[in-house]
């Protein structure tokens, strides 16, 4: 039983440092410029090894972001529970704007954008998944929303939430592509506010 334990720790550890390693390397040189070969000679373990627990090197950064939703997660918890389901939507898009902006970066979010556009992924992409905490913590707001008759009559939780994504994901697009002039959470905040504004009763 140790040695399946020990076994396991260090399958943990050589994840850990592959991911950490990838997304430093990314952040250096650019993803396009990155190879899975440069990774793990980095990090001292084999091809295998990195093929254990990544597909490609597009999965490290499928990887991160589930990091960057169990933070999602986190915040929800905090948000209190006496303002109404549009305020927690704003205060938790405003979170979500300040993390990606001072924690990942414009770069790392471009390269993640563009992975998700690209032809040859996946449809099933990380990012349009509906099973992410993310839209989880979205979808239980709107739902909140709509119990308490804060939204208009005739809107299911999904066509609500699919509007209110769109939100995030257009604001995220235009920092990528403007320049830093762009502030993402005034715009971020702007934009959710002129939408949820026209659904409410």
């Amino acid at each position: 039983m140790t040695h399946i334990t020990a076994r396991k720790l260090k399958a943990l550890e050589t994840k850990k440092a592959l991911l950490e390693t990838g997304l430093e390397l990314f952040d250096k040189k650019g993803f396009d410029n990155v190879t899975v070969d440069e990774i793990v000679k980095t990090c001292n373990v084999s091809k295998g090894a990195f093929y254990v627990h990544f597909n490609s090197k597009y999965d490290i950064f499928n990887e991160k972001f589930k990091d960057i939703d169990n933070f999602y997660s986190e915040f929800q918890k905090g948000i209190s529970n006496d303002i109404k389901a549009s305020e927690k939507i704003l205060i938790f898009f405003e979170a979500q704007m300040i993390y990606l902006r001072d924690e990942l970066g414009k770069d790392l979010i471009r390269t993640v954008y563009m992975n998700a556009m690209s032809l040859t992924i996946n449809k099933n992409h990380y990012l349009s998944d509906p099973n992410r905490n993310l839209y989880q913590v979205i979808n239980s707001f709107v739902q909140e929303g709509i119990k308490n008759k804060e939204f208009k009559k005739g809107l299911t939780t999904e066509e609500v939430s699919v509007l209110i994504t769109r939100c995030m994901r257009g604001t995220i697009y235009d920092w990528i592509i403007f320049g830093e002039q762009f502030d993402i959470v005034e715009e971020m905040n702007k934009f959710t506010s002129t939408i949820l504004d026209g659904l409410k009763r």
